[in-house]
């Protein structure tokens, strides 16, 4: 099982490597491609209608500015799309981002996480797998086990200074 994560250039990739971090961590096999809805539209649409016969599961999209690409990608797969709205140098404070993908019409959803949020674009895409994978499942609980004791720990530190 594979978790894409495309981006529409390698700007985006300092905010889109959380994504991929994370699903590493949690041991699932990451594809990592540049997808320009813009400047590579034969390659998106190739993408989006075929990215389920690669073993891909969910498709996580990031992109900044009109954020075109998890909205057009999600017209194109029948898969989960998760998007990201990257804060990019040509974005209206990341306003154009956010609203572009959030803002889907009906019969093409795209999951939306907060401006910058691929960590918990990856987390969500484990989770989906993890609906499905007790292997994934289970460290996905370990994961937010070690949440909860990093601010209990945070909260025992706090209260001895």
């Amino acid at each position: 099982m594979k978790v894409a994560v495309i981006m529409g250039s390698t700007s985006d990739l300092p905010v889109m490597q959380d994504a991929i971090d994370i699903l590493k961590g949690f041991d699932i096999e990451v594809d990592v491609d540049i997808v320009s809805a813009h400047r590579t539209p034969d390659k998106l649409f190739d993408y989006g209608k075929n990215a389920h016969t690669r073993d891909i599961k969910v498709i996580i999209a990031g992109a900044g500015g009109a954020a075109h690409l998890p909205g057009m990608i999600a017209s194109l797969s029948p898969l989960p799309v998760i998007g990201v709205p990257v804060k990019s140098s040509n974005s209206i404070d990341g306003w154009d981002s956010v609203l572009s993908i959030l803002q889907m019409p009906g019969g093409v959803p795209v999951a939306t996480v907060a401006l910058n949020g691929a960590k918990n674009a990856g987390i969500l895409a484990a989770q989906i797998l993890g609906a499905s994978d007790k292997c994934i499942l289970d460290k996905i609980v370990a994961y937010k086990e070690g949440l909860k004791m990093k601010v209990e720990q945070g909260a025992i530190e706090m209260k001895n200074n």
